[in-house]
């Protein structure tokens, strides 16, 4: 997430729950992005300062909760395997990112005026 300066928009986080034990946010969904990248779920946790077990867990809970396979281990050869996310896991990324764009685009009015609103009461609390 880029750091915010006086003029950038506060941002806005999506997190869909989809049932009342899960939820798909950004960190999962970087999380599959960055398997998609690395080939591996190890590489995609350590890109985000993230253990070998906790990404499993995300990964095996992302499965869980969509009850489809998000991610394929793809067994060793002469590269020692890795991981590749399914058709679903890709349909499942963009369809993310498509809602978190729809959204930002709806609220981006309300955002504008929200960071206008936050730098008065900066001004007035600075006299």
């Amino acid at each position: 997430m880029p750091k915010s300066s006086a003029n950038s928009l506060p941002s806005l986080s999506v997190r869909i729950d989809l049932d009342p034990e899960g939820r798909i946010g950004p960190g999962k969904i970087q999380l599959l992005e960055n398997i998609h990248t690395c080939g591996s779920i190890s590489a995609a946790g350590r890109a985000m300062d993230m253990s070998y077990k906790r990404a499993w867990d995300l990964v095996d809970e992302i499965n869980r909760i969509c009850r489809h396979a998000a991610v394929e281990r793809q067994t060793g050869g002469k590269n020692g395997g890795g991981a590749i996310l399914t058709p679903f896991g890709l349909s499942l990324v963009a369809r993310y990112r498509k809602i978190e764009r729809d959204a930002a685009s709806a609220v981006r009015k309300e955002l504008v005026a929200l960071r206008t609103d936050i730098g008065r009461a900066k001004n007035s609390l600075g006299r």
